[in-house]
């Protein structure tokens, strides 16, 4: 195929489709590079951003423009003022003639890109999207991915479509439906721009393929820095979805510890120490489990349920989504706990004013021998039990388990348990306990459950 070309040719910067992270102003950087060639009289490369839908100028600041940068055949641009917002098209020409220059010689044209956030997915299958059946939730310009090839596209099952790629987030299997498409459209349905993803999950993976403090190698986390320094070296956040290859009573114990670790390490290396980070608190795994193997994934719970600990960290609940297999979240289920991380980005990241909060237990008092009573925060109508609510809980004392045999909401924040036996000593509870909990409790007004607990202390009434 010849080279031949007169006009200007666009070799490099940003790509069709590509979204640029925008900065505190709202303002994104857009940078291209290429070639000239004209017959004829000298001519000066120019530049425009307009409005994909309409063909009008974004700004003043994007208007047509002399490039930066010109020579004898080679010329480059930087738009430093793009606005949030999109989709756009880039559009160049060689002009020879002020006076006419409608009618200059033509140039190459870049589609689709726009300025909004960039989200980074990260974690095991339920971050690459394993979620089995038909669901409606189709493509949609202005939600855009970095594929694994290192091109950007639209947004479309499965986000974790490996083709072409030479990453280390290579899945075994084919990826089904994720939470993320889901999650990506809510956001730019409620912002208003453009969102991009930076897909950089990989089923199976084990928190110490991500943090590096643990393994210098982190192959993961590698791949993680470097779709970002593709997409720009910038993000808006992280959305999380991991922690079923550590339930274990070797890896669960040191798993929040550890988990720190990784979110310090990324906040370094995104010079952000605000850097959002969004967790999906651990859905059900219906295998058969001793007693070890619940508690694991109760204690993986815990150290999710925590995590807020960090700063500009939040978790949201899924062990009442459906599952399509032994673990993974279903594509129903994906939609839900999409638009339950969406509800959670715009409250934590974006400072909007909506119930995003999951209920989230405060204290477990022993109110009698027999009676523990557990208060949450974060309630937004009422709790409610959609059955009967005594398998959602756990109590354990000097004598082992306490079974729970009613379990009532006095009233819109508290939970009442009445046990069989009057409690021996020191004693603990806990919510959601074990790979396959009963989920009944429900926020009337969120249709939230409360998150998941672990080892709670049971204070006495008379304390």
């Amino acid at each position: 195929m010849s080279d031949t070309f007169y006009g200007v040719r666009i070799d490099g910067g940003v790509a069709p489709f590509r979204i640029v992270q925008q900065n505190a102003d709202g303002y994104g950087t857009m940078t291209f590079q290429g070639r000239w060639r004209y017959d004829g009289p000298a001519g000066t490369v120019q530049l425009r951003i307009v409005r994909e839908d309409d063909a009008r100028v974004v700004a003043g600041s994007t208007d047509w423009q002399d490039a930066g940068k010109q020579d004898t055949s080679t010329w480059s641009h930087s738009f430093v003022l793009v606005p949030a917002g999109g989709l756009y098209r880039v559009e160049t020409r060689l002009v020879v003639d002020r006076n006419n220059a409608e009618w200059s010689p033509h140039g190459d044209t870049v589609h689709h890109v726009g300025v909004g956030d960039l989200w980074i997915i990260a974690g095991q299958s339920n971050a690459a999207g394993y979620g089995r059946g038909p669901v409606f939730d189709p493509p949609e310009l202005g939600v855009h991915i970095l594929k694994n090839d290192e091109t950007w596209d639209i947004a479309a099952h499965p986000l974790n479509d490996t083709t072409r790629s030479t990453h280390p987030n290579l899945e075994g299997a084919n990826p089904g439906h994720s939470a993320y498409l889901r999650f990506a459209k809510d956001l730019k349905t409620t912002l208003g721009y453009p969102i991009g993803l930076i897909q950089t999950a990989l089923g199976g993976s084990p928190l110490s393929q991500w943090n590096p403090e643990e393994n210098p190698e982190a192959p993961l986390y590698r791949n993680l820095l470097h779709c970002v320094g593709l997409a720009g070296g910038r993000a808006k956040g992280m959305v999380w979805y991991q922690g079923e290859s550590d339930c274990g009573m070797t890896l669960a114990p040191s798993y929040e510890q550890r988990f720190a670790q990784f979110v310090t390490r990324l906040r370094n290396d995104m010079t952000d120490p605000d850097f959002p980070v969004i967790v999906a608190q651990l859905n059900r795994y219906t295998a058969p489990q001793d007693v070890d193997g619940h508690r694991a994934w109760s204690i993986i719970r815990e150290a999710q349920r925590r995590v807020e600990t960090l700063g500009h960290a939040a978790a949201v609940p899924a062990t009442d989504l459906g599952i399509s297999d032994l673990i993974h979240t279903s594509s129903d289920g994906n939609l839900v706990l999409g638009s339950r991380k969406a509800r959670a980005a715009l409250g934590m990241v974006y400072g909007r004013d909506i119930a995003w909060r999951a209920a989230d237990v405060v204290s477990a008092i022993a109110i009698d021998e027999t009676t523990v009573e557990l208060a949450f925060d974060h309630v937004h109508n009422r709790l409610a039990f959609l059955g009967p609510g005594h398998q959602d809980f756990t109590v354990e004392d000097e004598a082992g388990f306490a079974p729970v045999v009613a379990a009532e909401t006095p009233t819109r924040d508290r939970v009442r348990l009445l046990l069989d036996r009057p409690l021996q000593g020191a004693a603990h509870a806990h919510g959601a306990f074990g790979s396959f909990p009963t989920v009944n409790l429900r926020d009337a007004e969120t249709n939230q459950p409360p998150l998941g607990f672990y080892n709670l202390p049971v204070k006495r009434s008379d304390a």
